[in-house]
């Protein structure tokens, strides 16, 4: 994709959001996906991969000829976000966009369809409940995509999914979504049962990368609430913060509001509502923190998020990989920042795939994050340069200090 290949309508539109060029899988996917090829798309998280699959779909709508292409998400939070992405850009097609969700009112659903919208957007549980009740005809669908298949994959919705795909019509374009390409092409293909083009972007984009600095902060596992207490206090803090349990995520909430730290936090055991405040309340910006599971590790996607926590290091790669994807998103700069024991340090090496260069000791002290030991500080060298991405050994420094020094000179 090229912005000159867009409308007139969606290249302001791309402007007014200060979008930079296409990324890698905006570029390559476009093409493909425009001309009704199976695909699937894989492309590190915070790549633009939403974007990168709905532009050129739009564009292959006929106006008021009914249901045409049909999203499928493992969680209604994904489905409300992409909902709300498409309705940003689908106005220029002169089409309408209808969420299908769970715990939601079906009947509203249900009438809500008789205005026959183009695009549906849903969770596999409802879509397929509304396909059993014919109130959507699958054959009729030119397009199904499966963002984040590698999740609907191993989600306890698949059996729907894969109903949902056998209703289909052997041209209906089919589509797949992931950041985990390596673990999800053999899922894929055997859940479609189709040929289908690898749009594997990983590489490129690793070279187009953000500048996301991955650092840990040595602290024992008694005192991690007191430091995240402390990290509350840092300027400009506003963090995603990840556990591994829910039970740890629910006690140290409890702590921070006992201590007067704002946050809020999601839950698999919450109820729509619940969520959709948290969400809301950390989009605007009312609270420091928002603490989750891997419930939020896949696809949220809030704008400047300067800091992942990781309070736990993650069990495994993937998860270290989609949790940190929540910063450094569309080339913004970005900090990881993991609280770990002395003795997890090879653990946090062996789920981040980074060598020791790249992984950075962080100190917390006065208010402030350096990459300097306290007891080792001139007044000349509170801050580390930015790093040169020539040599792999120099330290880097947290984006917002960065910033900082730039002022001060």
């Amino acid at each position: 994709m090229k912005l000159t290949q867009l409308t007139q309508a969606w290249q302001e539109q791309w402007q007014a959001k200060k979008f930079q060029e296409p990324t890698a899988i905006q570029q390559q996917a476009y093409e493909p996906l425009k001309q009704g090829e199976h695909i699937l798309g894989v492309s590190p998280t915070g790549t633009g991969k939403t974007i990168a699959y709905v532009l050129p779909l739009l564009e292959r709508l006929e106006p008021k000829e009914g249901n045409q292409l049909l999203v499928l998400l493992p969680t209604q939070e994904l489905a409300i976000q992409v909902t709300d992405v498409i309705r940003e850009w689908i106005g220029a097609v002169d089409c309408s966009v209808q969420p299908l969700i769970g715990q939601a009112n079906i009947k509203r659903q249900i009438e809500k369809l008789k205005d026959k919208p183009e695009v549906l957007v849903g969770t596999p549980g409802r879509v397929y409940e509304l396909v059993q009740q014919k109130k959507i005809k699958a054959h009729l669908l030119k397009t199904v995509v499966l963002d984040e298949v590698d999740q609907l994959i191993a989600h306890s919705e698949l059996n729907a999914a894969q109903n949902i795909l056998k209703r289909l019509q052997q041209q209906t374009q089919l589509v797949g979504i992931s950041a985990t390409g390596q673990t999800v092409e053999a899922g894929f293909k055997e859940l479609v049962r189709r040929d289908f083009r690898l749009i594997d972007v990983t590489n490129e984009q690793a070279e187009q990368a953000a500048d996301v600095l991955h650092g840990y902060i040595r602290t024992p596992l008694r005192k991690r609430g007191s430091v995240l207490k402390s990290l509350a206090h840092v300027d400009g803090m506003r963090a995603i913060v990840f556990f591994n349990e829910v039970q740890d995520m629910g006690s140290v909430s409890d702590k921070l509001t006992y201590d007067g730290v704002a946050n809020v936090s999601l839950a698999s055991d919450q109820n729509k509502f619940e969520r959709q405040r948290a969400i809301q309340a950390f989009h605007e910006k009312k609270v420091p923190f928002l603490l989750t599971t891997d419930l939020g590790a896949r696809g949220l996607d809030f704008q400047e998020v300067d800091y992942v926590i990781h309070y736990d290091v993650p069990y495994g790669v993937e998860s270290y990989v989609h949790r940190s994807g929540r910063t450094g998103r569309m080339n913004r700069e970005g900090n990881v920042l993991t609280l770990l024991s002395d003795h997890q340090m090879k653990d946090l090496k062996n789920v981040s795939q980074r060598p020791s260069a790249d992984l950075h000791e962080v100190f917390l002290y006065g208010g402030k994050l350096s990459l300097t030991e306290p007891t080792k500080l001139t007044d000349s060298a509170k801050i580390k340069p930015k790093k040169d991405k020539k040599d792999s050994k120099a330290k880097k420094t947290p984006a917002k200090n960065k910033k900082k020094k730039a002022k001060k000179k």
